[in-house]
């Protein structure tokens, strides 16, 4: 299931692409799904030794200090999704949201993906019976995380993609 709309929001798109989105807050976007995905690396590296996710979010933050360029960010968010192939569930999410989130240099929509994935990777690591609570607790985490200035906006995308991130930013 596809995690991007159809049809993108010009609030994440950058200016210099036609969008509204300047580059400090396609910076700050960034900021906030590394730090998601940050948040569930452990589950991975519990499970496998396999260093490209952690380097993923290494080059991630390059990024967003101007030393990495957007094709060594792109390149990384392939190599973290497939660190995670094979893997049980916990683990292969917390992959695939360092993936969206060094991906967020190319797309910034990606960011919803880095934190859809970090709530997918924290649910699967509990019984069944806690999912929800667990849900719901990485949630407000995240939100809380949050920058100002883009609160709006992500609480914004949050509503408009919850269908297609599977319902993990329902209130």
């Amino acid at each position: 299931m596809p995690i991007l709309p159809r049809e993108r929001d010009p609030r994440l798109i950058t200016i210099r692409r036609g969008g509204t989105l300047t580059d400090e807050h396609h910076v700050l976007l960034a900021r906030w799904a590394l730090a998601c995905a940050e948040h569930v690396l452990p589950l991975f590296e519990r499970e496998s030794d396999d260093g490209r996710p952690a380097e993923a979010l290494r080059i991630g933050h390059a990024w967003t200090r101007g030393e990495a360029t957007m094709r060594q960010a792109h390149d990384a968010a392939f190599r973290a999704n497939a660190a995670g192939r094979g893997l049980p569930d916990p683990a292969r999410f917390a992959a695939l949201s360092a993936g969206q989130a060094v991906a967020v240099a190319h797309v910034a929509a990606h960011d919803l993906g880095a934190a859809a994935y970090a709530i997918r990777a924290v649910t699967a690591d509990v019984p069944e019976a806690e999912r929800e609570t667990a849900r719901v607790a990485e949630l407000r985490w995240q939100r809380d995380l949050i920058p100002d200035d883009l609160r709006d906006l992500v609480l914004d995308d949050q509503r408009r993609r919850n269908a297609i991130c599977w319902d993990v930013f329902s209130d």
